[in-house]
């Protein structure tokens, strides 16, 4: 701890220097200019909102990722794929590169240049990795669609990326269960062109085969994934851009309806991915400690988790990581340690939803298999409660391996509160402190000012940052196009500072504790559910002719984190039945996906609304919280449970949904 909070004073006192020193030992075809290696404003009046790294200097991340490594150690395992079914295959750095060449040199006959933007929707399996690879090695700009969206939602995010060429797949089995991408696909494609945006190119990977999967091809728009490869060469010439040319659009749910294309680019996310990587779970490029060591997310590459530590931070740190096309359950729930034993599994990364779903299965499903290779655990997606993270250190990890504790965002692109695996000491539940680079206050919300933090004190206030670090987000869109939302979103709250929507607080030794977001957005399963876009999509059912205003809020849930709650004011004459409810869920679920539909639908009769007209969704929240809701029940004090109110245009609406308010029951499909 002495030697990193020497580096991190570093890193903040003399960020051109640390930083700088770090990205040295990447390959430049042209390095930045002097007194470039970073420079940025985070204050609107001092002119517009913009961050930059290693300004001038030119390279290529699938360079830094593969090329290096394939020259040095081409035979060394890149990437270990677990199918669904038991299906296994291991591609070296050599066979990745070569891959990755092919289709590389495949979109290029498509048409795609430098800055265009390809969608790539498809399940876990090794060429979506191939697929991300090959755009950043083009200079093209790729957006991944988690294979969970719903057609409205990919082709929304086609179109706001100004994207013409998809890259999916027939279909996957998910479990039991078969998903027919293709059919999304199509679906959406047909959507983008009411839009007046029309898809010219769809590759295809075959993954089930036209026996399983039946959905026609376009003649001159779907080609096959495969045969476009056989027919490049292995060898694709690299597109050397600038370290702030965009590399990748991921959406992210938004506060308001529209999801937001947060763009990252190129050279401070190659530093800040790696970086990260090899920091926090103790993976040294090079070092005979790390020869044999096997690195496993169990995220997806459709979140900012799948494309930072399973694709680009791992293999530009020169290591083996696993992809997994299945689920933790699937056939039953030891297949996640199954797997740990199988290859021998030494850092394990995954989500607090997973290990509270997993523990209720018993010890027995983990003891019964040898984990005594795991090194690190780390935990990412939500704060995890202290319950499952002594569960997870001590029943999975043995009592012997660190807990990394992850805090990040879509946003941040790489860990911005974490633990060091084997350097801090940790606290369950808590993300202890900042990674190098980025620099944390805590500012009262109700003075906008900073709180000031001295050992022995404890504070809470709004998480927010006060300068740039590498791997940070540049802008919203295509090319940033989203500058004014950009600003407003994260910039406007706190003057000066990057507010990450988050709250926390800080013990009397400095640790750090999420308390969680402060804002519209809810996190369900370790995903990103914009409360707007649930409440669109309610009131669009059947044309709006059933849904006069809904209210979407989280409640605690024991699996999941939270849960979705709605509150639904139906339009007059329309009958709230269970069959409304489930059409009313099944909206949600083609809108967004299963992941975001409610799992509770209260009728409301009408909303708690202010004089002003804002929805009062603190009381809604309470209401729906069944550890505040029976409390209240019990002592009869509503006062102490909701809070004042008396600015509400009409207090009885509140009487009507504590009387009337439902069970939290989890909804299926």
């Amino acid at each position: 701890m002495e030697a990193f909070n020497k580096d991190y004073e570093r890193s903040i006192r003399d960020p051109e220097g640390f930083w700088g020193d770090y990205a040295r030992t990447f390959y430049w075809k042209d390095e930045w200019a002097p007194g470039k290696t970073h420079s940025f404003n985070f204050d609107r009046r001092k002119g517009p909102v913009f961050v930059k790294w290693f300004e001038g200097g030119r390279t290529n991340l699938c360079y830094n990722a593969l090329d290096r490594h394939a020259a040095e150690n081409g035979e060394r395992t890149a990437i270990i794929w677990e199918g669904n079914d038991g299906e296994e295959q291991r591609w070296s750095f050599s066979q990745l590169l070569a891959a990755v060449c092919r289709f590389g040199n495949a979109l290029r006959n498509k048409g795609v240049k430098k800055g265009d933007r390809v969608t790539i929707y498809m399940p876990m399996v090794v060429e979506l990795a191939v697929a991300m690879l090959a755009c950043a090695r083009i200079g093209a700009v790729h957006s991944v669609v988690f294979g969970g969206f719903s057609a409205d939602a990919l082709a929304k995010r086609m179109v706001d990326a100004d994207s013409d060429l998809l890259v999916t797949c027939d279909g996957v089995m998910r479990g039991a269960k078969m998903v027919p991408l293709l059919q999304i696909s199509n679906d959406a494609m047909d959507l983008c062109s009411k839009k007046s945006h029309a898809v010219r190119t769809c590759i295809v990977l075959e993954r089930l085969g036209a026996e399983r999967v039946k959905v026609p091809r376009v003649a001159g728009r779907d080609f096959d994934f495969h045969a476009l490869c056989a027919a490049e060469p292995a060898e694709c010439a690299i597109e050397w851009v600038d370290a702030e040319d965009p590399l990748f659009l991921l959406y992210t749910s938004g506060s308001t309806g529209s999801p937001k294309g947060v763009m990252h680019t190129t050279g401070g996310y190659m530093i800040y991915s790696q970086a990260t990587f090899s920091h926090v779970f103790d993976y040294t490029p090079g070092a005979r400690k790390n020869a044999n060591d096997v690195y496993w997310c169990t995220a997806d590459c459709g979140w900012i988790t799948g494309h930072t530590y399973i694709v680009y931070g791992p293999l530009l740190a020169g290591a083996t990581t696993m992809m997994f096309e299945g689920t933790p359950t699937y056939p039953d729930a030891s297949k996640l340690w199954q797997l740990c034993e199988k290859h021998s599994v030494t850092q394990f990364y995954t989500a607090p939803t997973a290990i509270r779903s997993l523990m209720k299965h018993g010890d027995e499903v983990v003891t019964k298999h040898d984990l005594s290779a795991l090194k690190v655990l780390g935990s990412v997606g939500e704060p995890i409660n202290p319950e499952a993270w002594h569960w997870y250190a001590d029943v999975v990890g043995g009592g012997r391996c660190p807990v990394v504790d992850t805090y990040w965002q879509t946003e941040t692109g790489g860990h911005a509160l974490t633990p060091l695996a084997n350097v801090t000491p940790t606290k369950p539940g808590s993300a202890t402190f900042p990674f190098f680079g980025v620099e944390c206050c805590l500012i009262n919300p109700e003075t906008g000012k900073e709180v000031p933090w001295s050992p022995g004190n404890v504070i809470s206030g709004h998480l927010c940052m006060k300068n740039a670090w590498p791997g940070m987000m540049r802008g919203l869109g295509a090319n940033a196009k989203d500058q004014a939302r950009y600003e407003e979103v994260y910039f406007s709250t706190y003057e000066g500072y990057y507010f990450t929507g988050d709250g926390c607080r800080r013990d009397e030794e400095g640790y750090y504790w999420i308390t969680g977001r402060v804002d519209d957005i809810l996190i369900v399963s370790g995903h990103n559910i914009g409360t707007a876009e649930v409440e669109t999509a309610l009131c669009g059912h059947a044309d709006g002719s059933m849904v006069a205003e809904a209210a979407a809020v989280g409640v605690p849930h024991d699996i999941k984190g939270n849960a979705v709650y709605v509150y639904v004011t139906l339009k007059a004459g329309v009958e709230g039945t269970a069959a409304l409810k489930a059409d009313l869920r099944g909206t949600v679920a083609k809108a967004l996906g299963k992941f975001a539909a409610p799992d509770t639908i209260h009728w409301a009769p009408a909303l708690p609304k202010t004089r002003s007209g804002k929805i009062m969704r603190r009381i809604l929240r309470k209401i729906a919280d069944p550890g505040i809701f029976s409390k209240m029940q019990a002592t009869g004090d509503r006062k102490s449970a909701l809070g004042d109110t008396s600015t509400l245009a009409d207090p009885a609406v509140v009487d009507a949904l504590i009387a009337s308010r439902e069970p939290v029951a989890a909804a299926k499909l």
